[in-house]
């Protein structure tokens, strides 16, 4: 995505936040929020996928273990609810190092498979460990955070500081993968590992830290999350959360650290006015049924015809377009 374009996605971003901030009312001012967490979860998978070419399924399990570890720290041990978002994300990175070891070693499907098998193995102990985790009820009375003396319980506020950390987040992304010798050999491992390893580059090791980035992104989504709603359950976190943060990356395109925010508030859009409009149409038709269909169809579709994302077929109209003009 030329600069241009990166600058033009970044006024737009910051005049609809300021909308939603100044304008909107509880409900969308919540739904930005939600979309800020997920933009977080999301943007891992971008790099890890998009960039080092490694798929993986277990994205909803590292967001858990930041919320969960969140609630533990803060209601059970009684830390300061930052040093538990900091410990949470922590320890994911640890058990991402942990899993990645063997499983980065796989490829294609056999990696995908074995990054599913510990998202279950996660939702399982979330269940099963009801005196820590709260079972399938799941737990409550997950502190709010503040700044010193700035309280962010109060949604607008909560959400002036969750999308200042999404763009920090995304800006150094962006950094990192189009502006350092890094990012060339995240490039240069998605397009082909066997020749990046060919020339001495240790891509294992490379991959083993873009799957721990990702894993820690994830944990501190899911810890904002956490502290955004105060009671959070097994639920939320299950192998439908992981499907639905890859296609949202997908979707939003995996060339750029901005397709993890595009896809999201794409897909988001999308599901909002798909429960608006569907029960007009089915109203005998349970409502995740239709939502199962239509993001299979949508997914379908991007595929089909924007396999590049909309990030990336954005990137490309200006090219596209500029022949046309000229013979105009």
């Amino acid at each position: 995505m030329s600069g241009r374009l990166e600058a033009l996605l970044v006024g737009a971003l910051v005049v609809a936040l300021i909308g939603v901030g100044w304008f909107g009312n509880v409900y969308e001012v919540s739904l930005a929020i939600i979309v800020a967490v997920h933009v977080l979860a999301t943007v891992g998978l971008t790099l890890l996928l998009g960039f080092a070419g490694q798929i993986s399924l277990a994205q909803a399990a590292f967001y858990a273990l930041g919320a969960y570890g969140s609630m533990i720290g803060t209601v059970h041990l009684g830390l300061n609810p930052w040093l538990a978002l900091l410990l949470a994300a922590g320890a994911s990175g640890v058990v991402a190092y942990l899993i990645g070891l063997p499983t980065l070693r796989l490829h294609g499907h056999y990696l995908a498979l074995a990054t599913l098998g510990f998202g279950i193995i996660v939702n399982i102990v979330l269940v099963q460990e009801t005196e820590i985790t709260g079972g399938p009820t799941g737990a409550v009375g997950i502190p709010k955070l503040a700044l010193g003396p700035v309280s962010l319980a109060a949604d607008r506020a909560y959400f002036a500081f969750v999308w200042a950390v999404v763009l920090v987040v995304l800006l150094l992304c962006r950094l990192l993968v189009t502006g350092s010798s890094y990012g060339r050999v995240l490039r240069a491992l998605q397009a082909s590992e066997v020749a990046t390893a060919s020339v001495g580059i240790d891509v294992t090791r490379y991959k083993l830290q873009v799957f721990v980035l990702c894993a820690v992104l994830g944990s501190i989504g899911g810890s904002l999350y956490a502290h955004y709603l105060t009671v959070i359950s097994p639920s939320e976190f299950g192998f439908d959360v992981s499907i639905e943060l890859l296609v949202m990356a997908v979707i939003g395109g995996l060339g750029s650290v901005w397709g993890a925010l595009i896809g999201v508030v794409a897909v988001t859009l999308f599901l909002e006015v798909l429960r608006t409009v569907a029960p007009m149409i089915f109203p005998t038709v349970p409502t995740s049924e239709y939502e199962v269909v239509a993001f299979g169809a949508l997914l379908v579709v991007t595929l089909l015809f924007f396999p590049n994302g909309i990030a990336g077929t954005w990137a490309k109209l200006p090219a596209a377009l500029r022949p046309a003009r000229l013979g105009a």
